[in-house]
């Protein structure tokens, strides 16, 4: 056993190990392996419960499980607020029981400004579907929210001025070139 100067005689320091090879290391190192494998599916099955809407893995409390889902999805919606203040304004109070709903079954991918954009195309979506809880915009809804994706996936402004579209098409040409 190793000594340090620091600790009591005949303490071990942190450096000491069973003997390599040992029967009973390779038993304990094999069932600790297993363990942590199946606390990775439990994590990851309780996971994909809490931001995707799979089923509650068994073990957990289903009621828990839910509380803190909609916990969540309404702290995605105050995100999705702060990134894009203009969706509740367009939206108005059907914002954030939309975007609860949308977020329970739609898991955050791209973080929260794709998550926004997400979120109105299928707001646009439910709406042009008949009898669906999401389908209830005005056409003054529709109209804003659909200019509102437009600008933020349509294709980039062209530069303004003759000779700003000169120098961005040489530039364009350059970089095809290369």
């Amino acid at each position: 056993m190793n000594v340090s100067a620091s600790a009591p005689a005949g303490a071990p320091t942190a450096n000491t190990a069973p003997a390599a090879g040992s029967a009973h290391s390779s038993a304990a190192a094999s069932g600790t392996d297993a363990a942590r494998q199946r606390l990775a599916l439990a994590q990851a099955a309780l996971l994909s419960a809490l931001v995707a809407g799979t089923p509650v893995p068994q073990g957990f409390d289903p009621a828990r499980v839910r509380l803190q889902t909609r916990a969540l999805a309404d702290k995605r919606a105050s995100v999705t607020a702060k990134v894009a203040p203009e969706l509740p304004r367009i939206l108005g109070d059907g914002f954030r029981p939309s975007f609860i709903r949308y977020a329970q079954v739609n898991p955050s991918a791209g973080g929260a400004r794709r998550d926004a954009l997400s979120f109105a195309r299928a707001r646009l979506r439910a709406a042009e579907s008949s009898g669906d809880p999401a389908g209830d915009l005005t056409r003054q809804q529709r109209c804003e929210l659909t200019a509102w994706v437009r600008e933020r996936t349509g294709p980039a402004p062209r530069p303004r001025g003759r000779l700003r579209r000169l120098a961005a098409a040489a530039r364009a040409r350059a970089s095809v070139l290369g």
